[in-house]
C-alpha cells in the first residue's frame, strides 16, 4: 500500500511528461509529431538546463524548423543563429553540425523516423539505429527520445536511465541498482508491475517514468532530502 501511495504522490507532483509539456502529440505517432520530440530530444540530451533547452526548442518553433528538410535548408550558419537565440550557446557550433548529419542520414536511408522504426527488429536494434544516425546522437539522447515513446512504437522498450535507478532505489520500487543490463532489466520489470498495480486513471508508465526523471533531477541528484515531499518513503528518510 505504501508503495502505491508513493506512485501517486509522485505522479501528482511530477506525472506530465517532457513532450507533452511542449506541446507534443506523441500519442497520435505522426511522423511530424515524432520529429519534434526527436528535436528536443536532441536539444534535452546536452549537458544543458531544462530551461535552455525547452527555450531553444521554442525558438525552432518559432522559425518553423520542424522537419528534416527544413534543417537541412536552413544551413549550418542558420542553426547556429537559432541556437542562440536559445541560450544554446555553449553547444551551437557542435550542435547545428550534429544536427545537419543527422537529418541527412535520416532522409537518405529512412525518410522518417517511423520508418527507422519499422525497420528495426528489436528494441536494442532500434537504439542503435538511432545512434548511428550521427556521432552526436548517444545512449542519453535515445533514453530520452524512446522512454516517452514506450506503448506507442511497440519497440521502444529503453532500459531506465541512471537518475530512474536512483530514484527507483531511493524509494523501494526496485532492489537493483547497479547500470549493468540485467540490473536495469530488472528495475524496468519491478517499474512495470508496480506501475500495473497502482493503477492510476488516465495516466501511462510513460507518466511515471518522467515522474521518476524530474523528482530524481529536483531532488536525489541535488541532495535537496530536507525539502522532499516523499522522504518519508525514501530509504534515506527511514
Amino acid at each position: 500500500m505504501a508503495l502505491s501511495e508513493c506512485v501517486k504522490k509522485l505522479i501528482s507532483f511530477y506525472g506530465e511528461p517532457f513532450s507533452s509539456k511542449l506541446g507534443i502529440n506523441l500519442a497520435s505517432v505522426k511522423s511530424e509529431e515524432v520529429f519534434k520530440w526527436f528535436m528536443a530530444s536532441i536539444l534535452f540530451g546536452a549537458r544543458i538546463s531544462e530551461s535552455i533547452a525547452t527555450n531553444t526548442y521554442r525558438k525552432f518553433e518559432e522559425y518553423g524548423v520542424m522537419t528534416p528538410e527544413k534543417v537541412l535548408e536552413t544551413g549550418w550558419d542558420g542553426l547556429v543563429q537559432i541556437l542562440d537565440e536559445g541560450g544554446y550557446v555553449r553547444y551551437d557550433f557542435k550542435t547545428a553540425t550534429k544536427l545537419l548529419e543527422v537529418m541527412k542520414n535520416l532522409l537518405t536511408n529512412y525518410s522518417d523516423l517511423n520508418t527507422l522504426h519499422d525497420k528495426a527488429s528489436n528494441p536494442r536494434d532500434l537504439e542503435q539505429r538511432l545512434m548511428k544516425l550521427g556521432k552526436g546522437i548517444g545512449p542519453v539522447t535515445v533514453n530520452i527520445f524512446l522512454r516517452e515513446l514506450r506503448g506507442r512504437w511497440s519497440k521502444a522498450d529503453p532500459l531506465p536511465e541512471k537518475i530512474v535507478m536512483l530514484v527507483a532505489y531511493n524509494l523501494g520500487f526496485t532492489e537493483a541498482f547497479g547500470m549493468s543490463e540485467e540490473e536495469r532489466s530488472i528495475a524496468l520489470l519491478d517499474l512495470k508491475n508496480l506501475w500495473n498495480n497502482a493503477k492510476i486513471d488516465d495516466k501511462t508508465f510513460v507518466d511515471f517514468e518522467a515522474a521518476l526523471v524530474r523528482y530524481g533531477k529536483d531532488y536525489c541528484n541535488k541532495g535537496r532530502c530536507s525539502k522532499c515531499e516523499l522522504i518519508n518513503y525514501c530509504k534515506k528518510g527511514r
